[in-house]
């Protein structure tokens, strides 16, 4: 299928920018302070020990961020992009290398502190200033072109941003076990939501008996979503893959136990990323990965290791889960009622469709609880929609008691069992 073309990188560096500093080597900033635990420094794993001019194009440096870089020219700022973010601060790469910024450095007003989603994630692109002690503080974070959002854990209102600036959403259901549809659905959503093209991989295609039959079951269940039966093991379905993430970001998300991690490794050519083994009773894996890390790609383009979700709730996805569920959209056109729920209305022309065939039920059950969740999880923080929310229900509770009235009677109500 035809998949939306992703910027190429720019051969414009920050360096070309009118009084831009040049870096490396730079009279006016300091030394890169070391960091023994940072990737990158001597004899640890994660990002390349380098310092050369550049390092930034390996990291997904384009046009577009140098236009948006280009206000902060001339102040002795310096770009970077975040590569992991952990309680006390975040790391990122830069033309001169990994640094690291500590949230307790950073200004008051940098981020909004109303805003969950607005902290630093993996993806985002940075502008930095050097301290004099040789630390590092961030300045401000260029606006995202895409955000990967989910639901807050637990009880806790708002969403939280996964990854920024992604151009696709890597989907990994595994084939050790059957497929889960709702969930490749959720997730699909997700990746619709964010502005990104969601990729689905069936990943270990090796333990399936039938990987073809599997992917025209899963093509059927993500319309405009390119699907992909991946062996980490044969390497069948790796290159195709290689070639759908070439020069973009990416990010993987999906439960424990899809095997992630070996993705990523087999798709890095190295072990970067830590693995473990599923139980063979469930397919059900550990949480092995702990943080979200973003990863230069050989051939060109970052990929972002995430930990598996076993719950993900959709937050603003409502446009998201309209394209997941595009087939059930179609049939609503003709529905009677422009405001239809698809539940009992007349003339309701997706039930008809359930009925003659055509459309299947668990599809439908799927679309309505992915709707209603959004709109709960919206109401959640939005205090208009949650004096909706109270409105509606007590129009439906008095229109049950009118009914109950008319068919009871009045006093007759305790009767009607």
């Amino acid at each position: 299928m035809q998949i939306p073309h992703t910027p190429d990188r720019s051969s414009r560096r920050f360096t070309d920018l009118p009084g831009t500093p040049d870096l490396p080597g730079t009279p006016d900033l300091p030394d890169l302070p070391v960091t023994p635990d940072l990737p990158g420094t001597p004899g640890a794993p994660g990002l390349p020990d380098t310092t050369e001019q550049g390092e930034l194009l390996r990291y997904g440096w384009n046009d577009h961020v140098f236009d948006a870089f280009s206000p902060y020219a001339g102040q002795g700022l310096v770009p970077g992009r975040v590569v992991r973010v952990d309680r006390g601060g975040c790391r990122l790469i830069t033309d001169r290398g990994p640094v690291r910024v500590e949230h307790a450095d950073t200004p008051a007003g940098v981020v909004r502190p109303d805003d969950p989603t607005a902290p630093p994630c993996p993806g985002d692109w940075a502008v930095l200033a050097p301290l004099p002690d040789g630390r590092w503080r961030l300045h401000a974070l260029l606006p995202r072109r895409t955000v990967l959002l989910r639901s807050g854990a637990g009880r806790r209102s708002g969403a939280q941003a996964l990854a920024a600036n992604v151009d696709r959403v890597v989907v990994a259901v595994s084939l050790h076990a059957e497929p889960v549809p709702a969930r490749t659905e959720r997730l699909v959503s997700l990746a619709w939501a964010a502005g990104a093209q969601p990729v689905v991989v069936l990943t270990k295609a090796d333990l399936a008996p039938e990987p073809a039959q599997s992917v025209t079951d899963t093509a059927t269940v993500v319309p405009g979503a390119p699907v992909l039966a991946v062996s980490t093991r044969t390497g069948d379905g790796l290159p195709a893959l290689a070639d759908l993430l070439a020069e973009a970001t990416s990010v993987v998300v999906g439960p424990s136990g899809a095997g992630k991690s070996t993705l990523v490794n087999a798709l890095l050519g190295r072990e970067e990323q830590r693995v473990s083994r599923i139980r063979e009773a469930d397919g059900r894996g550990r949480h092995t990965t702990t943080s979200r890390d973003l990863l230069p790609l050989p051939d060109g383009g970052v990929l972002i290791d995430t930990p598996g979700i076993r719950g993900v709730g959709v937050w603003g996805a409502r446009e998201g889960i309209r394209r997941t569920f595009a087939d059930v959209e179609e049939h609503a056109e003709g529905c009677r009622f422009t405001d239809c729920s698809h539940t009992a209305e007349p003339g309701c022309a997706v039930l008809d469709a359930v009925e003659r065939g055509e459309l299947s039920g668990r599809r439908l059950d799927g679309y309505r609880k992915l709707l209603r969740e959004e709109a709960w999880e919206a109401s959640r923080t939005d205090a208009r929609l949650r004096a909706g929310r109270r409105r509606e229900f007590r129009q439906r509770h008095r229109v049950m008691e009118e009914n109950l009235t008319r068919k009871y009677g009045l006093g007759g109500r305790t009767d009607r069992r």
